[in-house]
């Protein structure tokens, strides 16, 4: 699907959206009334410190809100943009930032939903589509924490053997089928159903789910077992010391 076919079918009620090198935010209606808000990285750029820091000025405009609107993230991206400027300007930060304004709007009540369609990677990855209480993809996206070659250099680990981990354990493994059994993609969606409904009973899941359900999913799809064992365990010792 094109960025134009994803955004009529997600929003058939209509949508305002400023689109600029890249990036896009705005607001949109829902089908059974009432608005919500769109921040996107569009056309695999890689975002810097200006697109970084023009959706998070967006987000913060939002909080200011009385009532607390869904929040979509659209994600079609590559890695994040590593100039030396972008370097220099501290762009980790810049993406720490956006990711910390994502965390804090469902903090206060906003619904986050992110939609991958395209590609994403690293801290582009981590500071939108992750961020977001819900990931869902559609057929054909290709996100990747890290790729394999990447994971080498900074492990120092043989290639070989980094292949032979991914080919039976999805955490090694980029990709959305992997990425999906770790729990961190919640759903895939039909590009043939109303994107709208997918997305409003995303939204009513986190009415009914207060918290991140990523662990749970990837101990139920035996891609990442350990992870929610030991967080109940850590919460529980904390729960105990007091």
């Amino acid at each position: 699907m094109t960025l134009d076919e994803i955004l009529e079918s997600l929003f058939p009620s209509g949508y305002h959206l400023i689109a600029v090198n890249g990036i896009l935010y705005g607001h949109a209606t829902r089908p059974a009334g009432g608005s919500l808000h769109v921040i996107g990285i569009t056309d695999g750029i890689a975002p810097g410190v200006d697109e970084t820091a023009t959706l998070s000025r967006y987000l913060l405009d939002v909080f200011g809100h009385v009532q607390r609107e869904p929040i979509v993230v659209l994600v079609d991206s590559s890695s994040q943009r590593m100039s030396k400027r972008d370097e220099l300007l501290g762009l980790n930060e810049y993406l720490a930032h956006l990711a910390k304004c994502l965390f804090y709007a469902s903090s206060l009540g906003h619904p986050t939903v992110g939609l991958l369609y395209g590609n994403t990677a690293a801290g582009a990855f981590l500071a939108t589509a992750l961020a977001a209480r819900t990931l869902a993809a559609l057929p054909g996206a290709h996100p990747e924490v890290m790729d394999l070659p990447s994971i080498a250099r900074v492990t120092k680990l043989p290639m070989e053997w980094l292949e032979s981990k991914a080919k039976s354990n999805p955490v090694f493994a980029p990709g959305l089928d992997n990425l999906a059994q770790t729990g961190a993609v919640h759903e895939v969606w039909d590009p043939r159903s109303s994107l709208a409904a997918q997305l409003e009973s995303a939204i009513r899941a986190q009415t009914v789910h207060a918290g991140d359900l990523r662990d749970e999913l990837g101990l139920q799809r035996k891609g990442r077992p350990k992870a929610a064992p030991i967080s109940d365990r850590v919460y529980q010792l904390a729960i105990d010391a007091f």
